[in-house]
């Protein structure tokens, strides 16, 4: 065979092999990330909300230098999450406002980046926010909404924010970032607020089937309640993983992890138990074998690296996350929770 001959029988056995390997992948990686901050608060009093302890002469003094290194913690975790290739989207919660998000994404290591971010504006009593940081290059935000829980007459939380966006390979996917009302007032006494925060969101869920077939949803957040709580279980109704997935079912990927209550692995650590409150709840279209937007190995994941970490005392043994503050004692570390993470494949 001479060589114009071989040219012509390789080309040929290129063009005739199975389309897939062509249409596989259509961008690298889609790495999404959900984490708690621990308060990104600035330096600044505002009289409209409880952030009293945030200033310098506060009870936490928290002076522009510790906020600087707070911001830059927290550039460093997100860049280490993969591997020097920089998430597609990081919902982040316990976000003050948009200066210190432009302070996050201009002005630390993330500036290289060229990150937006989408924060919401809520009532809550201390000034907290759900945020979402966004590569442009790799999602087109297309519309974004702001939904308030209504909790009682005297009592606000975090909004859930709520973002359309176009990939890539042109399908949409609507990703919600949540914070559940905490734990504080006692685990019965606050249970009906998460409760309400879960039949928003739920309603809110229905209405996008209503109005959208094809729908490809991520829930991402901190819930202050387990998978197998009632609001997550049985509100919300996010189950597990199973044999069997049902395109517009919900799925909680930390049900299964959850459950068997294994000792060694969560994101959030209390008494020495470590547990599940930050969680990604997706769709089952997500989890199907031939969608065009779908999770990798249907699996999430905790981030947890020496750095992030400081010993736990001597009652409890092993390590924990290395927040920022111990009450009022200054840490310097970077969140009382660990971030999670999960990798879409992306197909054309």
């Amino acid at each position: 065979m001479n060589g114009i001959n071989k040219y012509i029988s390789c080309l040929f056995i290129l063009l005739s092999f199975p389309l897939l390997n062509l249409n596989l992948i259509a961008q690298e990686r889609f790495r999404v990330v959900f984490y708690n901050v621990e308060n990104l608060y600035d330096v600044k009093d505002n009289p409209l909300t409880d952030d009293d302890d945030f200033a310098p002469n506060g009870k936490l003094r928290w002076t522009p230098y510790r906020y600087w290194q707070k911001q830059h913690n927290l550039a460093r975790t997100i860049l280490s999450i993969d591997e020097g290739y920089p998430p597609a989207i990081v919902g982040l919660s316990e976000v003050e406002n948009d200066s210190v998000l432009n302070d996050l994404t201009r002005k630390t290591a993330l500036r290289k980046h060229k990150y937006e971010y989408i924060i919401t504006d809520s009532k809550d009593f201390r000034g907290s926010n759900t945020a979402l940081l966004y590569q442009r290059d790799q999602i087109k935000i297309l519309s974004k909404k702001f939904y308030t829980p209504i909790i009682d007459t005297l009592k606000t939380t975090r909004d859930i924010l709520h973002i359309t966006g176009q990939l890539v390979n042109g399908c949409l996917l609507d990703v919600f970032v949540c914070h559940f009302p905490s734990r504080r007032e006692g685990i019965k006494r606050s249970r009906p607020y998460r409760i309400k925060c879960a039949t928003l969101l739920r309603e809110k869920v229905d209405s996008l089937h209503k109005v959208r077939k094809g729908t490809n949803i991520i829930i991402m957040g901190d819930f202050n309640d387990y998978p197998t709580d009632v609001s997550l279980k049985d509100i919300l109704k996010a189950g597990e993983a199973n044999v069997e997935i049902f395109k517009d079912d919900l799925y909680n990927l930390f049900y299964t992890a959850s459950r068997e209550k294994i000792k060694s692995i969560g994101t959030y650590k209390y008494r020495g138990k470590w547990n599940f409150v930050d969680q990604f709840i997706v769709n089952g279209r997500l989890l199907m074998p031939n969608s065009k937007i779908r999770v990798k190995n249907k699996k999430a994941y905790v981030y947890s690296v020496d750095f992030m970490l400081s010993e736990d005392n001597k009652k409890y043994g092993g390590f924990k996350p290395f927040r920022s503050y111990s009450g009022w004692r200054y840490l310097g570390g970077f969140s009382d929770h660990l971030p999670i993470y999960l990798d879409l494949d992306i197909l054309e």
